[in-house]
């Protein structure tokens, strides 16, 4: 459960401001729940400029992140880490603090990177820019990215007046073909997809 103050703050968020993109998953929830609350009682910008410079503390420091992957910490070790992270930042955006607080007393800190990256997407959506990426067997060169680049933007799953940022992802397990991947939006033409889809007819077949 999330704690009563960012409860309170997201239910209250909630009557006015609506999150430009669904996610899905537990890191999605809170980085949603961040959003919505962040608007309402701080700024999107404010709480975005906070969580990046929070998610680069953690990001260097290796020992850090080990101790927030640690699902076995008790609840008194945990909200001594979420101190320190809320000290490590002079003039932490509450909106921030709160998140912390709560994943901390739900032990979810382990989530914190998947939530800053969520919160991320959900960032870019609010500022016009659509995140997709573009996941081949090998790489694409710079002529096929480009083309595309082109299409994506020119279709209904950027919108207009959007601004794409596509990044080529590279995965030699789909085999062949594409996955597209646009905000919570995913069009898989992989060769490994086909195969799973004839595998699974064969089966059914039997």
């Amino acid at each position: 459960m999330f704690s009563k103050l960012f409860t309170r703050s997201l239910a209250t968020a909630s009557k006015s401001v609506k999150p430009p993109i669904q996610l899905f998953g537990l890191d999605g929830t809170y980085a949603t729940a961040l959003f919505t609350a962040a608007a309402k009682t701080t700024s999107v910008e404010a709480a975005s400029k906070s969580l990046s410079q929070l998610t680069e503390t953690v990001t260097k420091d290796s020992k850090l992140t080990s101790i927030l992957a640690n699902p076995a910490l008790s609840a008194n070790d945990r909200a001594i880490v979420v101190d320190t992270l809320a000290k490590s930042q002079p003039n932490i955006d509450q909106s921030v603090a709160n998140l912390l607080k709560v994943l901390g007393e739900n032990n979810r800190l382990s989530l914190f990177p998947d939530v800053s990256i969520q919160f991320t997407k959900l960032t870019d959506a609010y500022n016009g820019l659509i995140q997709a990426t573009v996941t081949t067997a090998q790489p694409l060169d710079s002529k096929l990215f480009k083309r595309v680049e082109k299409a994506l933007a020119g279709s209904k799953l950027v919108g207009q007046g959007k601004t794409l940022k596509l990044e080529n992802v590279v995965d030699p397990e789909i085999q062949g073909g594409l996955i597209v991947e646009v905000a919570d939006r995913t069009v898989d033409l992989s060769i490994s997809s086909k195969i799973n889809k004839l595998n699974q007819l064969l089966k059914e077949a039997v």
